[in-house]
């Protein structure tokens, strides 16, 4: 007997007018902002990206959500310049809205005491990172500026995605451990959990089933 597949039940917002795909994309990244809020306040550590950018906030007088859009510049001009890879609209708005959320949700996020609460808001925002990685690439307006360095580094060089994303985040990962970043369990964790996430938020859109996404953007790890 044939199995019978289901449609993705958010498909359908895969198709829709400019519009619509901007305002999702929005969408998508405040919840991509919240997501890392939830695991910065859970204090039980963060990902490699927040590691190095709080660590960075340690030795300059910047909010965690400034040095975010400061980094973002950077790589982007890297990947533009350097690697020649086409940077999407979708690309720059990562780059303002995602730091921009960090720190206008700052006052909003508890700050549990309890360590079970903590760990509880900290499984929240790894899932909502999953959704807000599906939310935003089914938008197809650009991949994040991360992701963007990845497919860059991968063309020019010829080196594996997977490798290469793996590369860039221990560098990370290890620059922010030696400013004083918060390396915890929670950072274990986030590297174990997230890909799950992220092929559950894009599974959501459908976009896991597909050999291509909306308007060519491949789901990379998000940033």
């Amino acid at each position: 007997m044939a199995r019978v597949t289901r449609p993705a039940p958010l498909v359908a917002l895969t198709r829709l007018p400019m519009p619509g795909r901007y305002a999702l994309l929005i969408f998508g990244l405040f919840l991509y902002g919240l997501s890392l809020r939830l695991m910065l306040d859970a204090r039980v550590g963060v990902a490699p990206w927040e590691v190095l950018h709080v660590g960075i906030t340690r030795h300059l007088p910047l909010s965690v959500g400034v040095v975010s859009i400061l980094t973002g510049v950077v790589i982007v001009a890297f990947t533009a310049l350097k690697l020649r890879e086409k940077i999407g609209p979708g690309t720059l708005l990562n780059v303002l809205l995602i730091g921009t959320f960090l720190d206008v949700l700052a006052p909003l996020i508890p700050n549990p005491e309890n360590l079970g609460l903590r760990w509880i808001q900290f499984v929240l925002g790894v899932a909502l990172l999953g959704l807000a990685t599906g939310t935003y690439v089914a938008a197809g307006l650009g991949a994040g500026p991360r992701d963007g360095l990845t497919l860059g580094l991968r063309r020019v060089y010829g080196w594996p995605v997977s490798r290469t994303r793996t590369g860039v985040e221990i560098a990370v990962l290890g620059t922010g451990l030696l400013l004083g970043g918060p390396v915890g369990w929670g950072t274990l964790v986030f590297a174990l959990a997230i890909g799950p996430a992220m092929s559950a938020g894009l599974g959501l859109f459908g976009l896991g089933q597909r050999k291509e996404p909306p308007a060519a953007v491949t789901p990379l790890p998000a940033d």
